[in-house]
């Protein structure tokens, strides 16, 4: 193997077998063009197949299985979600927009290397120039690609700089203002909020989501190394356990109270509901300099440090009150299994309703908030413990929605001032990004370079192209 990094990519490859690693998928694929600040690069289409074992959580993937990275939409939203996740936001340190594209594009052929199992690089772990860093860290050479989805986002100082404390503008460092959605707010501070504006906000996100940890870290720190002199980390967060359930053929899973979670989720079977609360539509534009955000999405994290150990001293009792669902079953407090739909007129043999008036499951209803929905992706996570002894633990919330104006703000706004489960909850961390459509197929090769004629394919080429 030529250890030239200039190498060009091999006209055409055929798809890998299901689980061979990564060092085996290199001889099956040729070098791409170099990865660096001026590559022109993009999303490959290699497409494995999503191949599915059965678990105590429901419908896992394999750990062969590979997602395709183009189409319509980005993989990592409608995607069954996986069992680990890794996050990352990152701050841009330059004003260059030329060196943005030149970012987005490097990232474009990483990953669609990473989530088809190969190397970050062309040259991988150990083929490249001796005297130069590897293509790629190495600490994921062995494992196969475990499912892992990629999914980029822009926030909102990306387009309009972050204000400074005094009030003033920020700067529009890339000539982007007039592109920003006027859906891409910033959202406002809530009810018992507590953030630390580390935790927070960022011009860029990654969300990196795989049935291997190791995978997941493994993508996050090579895009983020690739970012190496245009942009720094800002705040990560580790996930497990996932929180939701994107497909019917996953089972419902518990967060850290031990309660069922999602149950109402947005699923990836329901292509008209997805339309109506998930993607971005035409008409949604503010006018054609916002239109590049159609068919993609509108992203909501928020960290919510959960005090398990003042529920753990809870009764029962009170847990399904507040919550509104049995604990063992998941079933509404007004009957039926899991699945049944919350009867809110529900009354006991007191008059009070079985569903309580503050409980969690009758304030997030649709029904009390107008009708709109979310698509759930979040993740329960464990961060050690804080200097009292306590647990620095709870969920990390994401969720897909149309337009976070009134998908988002209005609920979490009514969650935060009335939810008595919110007594045991404490928000640490938020962030809103816009997620732009995915990458057309038919546009890259195997080993995401473009085709000729397709150079303006990368992630987010709506927007700067």
């Amino acid at each position: 193997m030529t250890t030239d990094r200039t190498t060009h990519a091999a006209e055409t490859a055929a798809p890998p077998p299901r689980g061979v690693s990564r060092r085996a998928l290199l001889g099956l694929v040729g070098g791409a063009a170099a990865i660096g600040a001026g590559a022109t690069v993009g999303f490959g289409t290699l497409r494995g197949s999503a191949t599915r074992t059965s678990g105590a959580s429901g419908a896992t993937a394999s750990a062969a299985t590979t997602y395709a990275f183009t189409g319509e939409h980005q993989a990592g939203i409608v995607t069954p979600a996986q069992d680990r996740l890794y996050a990352a936001a990152l701050d841009l340190t330059t004003t260059s927009r030329d060196q943005l594209v030149a970012l987005l594009r490097t990232w474009t052929v990483m990953a669609a290397r990473l989530t088809h199992g190969l190397p970050a690089g062309p040259t991988g772990t150990t083929s490249g120039p001796y005297d130069a860093p590897p293509d790629d860290t190495g600490e994921a050479a062995d494992l196969p690609a475990a499912g892992l989805t990629l999914t980029f986002g822009f926030g909102r100082s990306l387009f309009v700089g972050t204000p400074a404390p005094d009030g003033t503008p920020g700067v529009d460092r890339f000539g982007l203002a007039d592109r920003l959605p006027a859906a891409l707010v910033e959202l406002p501070h809530f009810p018992r909020d507590a953030l630390d504006p580390a935790r927070s906000d960022g011009d860029l996100i990654i969300q990196a989501c795989a049935d291997d940890p190791q995978v997941a870290v493994h993508a996050i720190r090579n895009l983020s190394r690739a970012a190496f002199g245009t942009a720094t980390i800002r705040w990560t967060q580790l996930g497990y356990g996932r929180t939701s359930s994107t497909s019917t053929a996953q089972q419902t899973p518990r967060n850290l109270f031990g309660f069922k979670d999602g149950t109402a989720n947005v699923t990836a079977e329901e292509p008209d509901a997805l339309a109506e609360h998930v993607w971005v539509q035409p008409d949604d534009a503010d006018d054609a300099r916002t239109a590049w955000l159609t068919g993609g999405s509108y992203l909501v994290v928020r960290r919510i440090r959960m005090t398990v150990e003042t529920w753990d001293r809870t009764s029962l009792r009170e847990q399904e009150t507040l919550v509104g669902r049995t604990k063992g079953t998941g079933a509404p407090l007004s009957g039926g299994t899991e699945h049944t739909e919350p009867n809110l007129a529900a009354t006991g043999r007191d008059g009070a309703p079985l569903i309580a008036a503050r409980s969690h499951v009758r304030l997030a209803h649709p029904s009390t908030n107008g009708g709109v929905r979310m698509l759930r992706r979040g993740y329960t996570f464990t961060d050690g413990n804080d200097a009292l002894g306590r647990l620095d633990a709870g969920l990390f919330f994401m969720a897909y929605v149309r337009d976070p104006r009134t998908h988002y703000v209005p609920m979490q706004t009514t969650l935060a001032r009335d939810d008595a489960l919110m007594e045991y909850l404490q928000h640490t961390g938020s962030g809103l990004f816009a997620i732009p459509p995915g990458i057309p197929d038919g546009l890259l090769r195997p080993d995401g370079t473009p085709l000729d004629g397709a150079r303006g394919t990368y992630v987010g080429a709506s927007l700067l192209a």
